[in-house]
């Protein structure tokens, strides 16, 4: 189950990460009352192509949305865009909507919006579940590079 893949790669990099079970949402403004959060506390997990075959995680607040360009800029690259959704399971062995860097089969570099802060739910690896995660501690065990990607 991809919910064990992703605790045990937060126990490999010393991250205290808790799961929790959750009713299906029809949009992340209805995941974030399940849960009891502001939208923006909810980190969408974003897995970005790049033009050479490669991939990237983009982590975003869940009230903004990316902005290319920025983004483009962060990485250093002129194209990026985003992968179907079989090409985004074969890159992280997760479905859209359990998306996570934490346990990806493979270890793709991350980049995370600066607004990134304090206590945050993101993908769990497994459908009906999110994970909640101290964001400082989350970037830092990802390396992941901080920048304003988004809009």
């Amino acid at each position: 189950m991809g919910s064990e893949r992703v605790t045990e790669a937060a126990d490999a990099l010393g991250l205290e990460v808790e799961l929790v079970e959750r009713p299906a949402a029809d949009s992340l403004e209805g995941a974030a009352a399940l849960l009891g959060l502001e939208p923006s506390s909810i980190v969408k997990s974003l897995v970005v192509a790049r033009s050479d075959g490669t991939f990237l995680f983009a982590l975003v607040p869940g009230d903004r949305q990316i902005a290319w360009a920025r983004l483009r800029a962060a990485v250093g690259v002129n194209k990026l865009r985003l992968p179907s959704a079989e090409e985004a399971l074969a890159a992280t062995g997760y479905e859209r909507g359990t998306i996570t860097p934490l346990g990806s089969s493979t270890a793709w570099p991350v980049f995370a919006d600066e607004r990134i802060a304090g206590r945050i739910a993101m993908g769990a690896g497994a459908h009906g579940f999110s994970a909640f995660v101290d964001a400082a501690a989350l970037l830092s065990a990802l390396d992941a590079t901080v920048a304003d990607i988004t809009g």
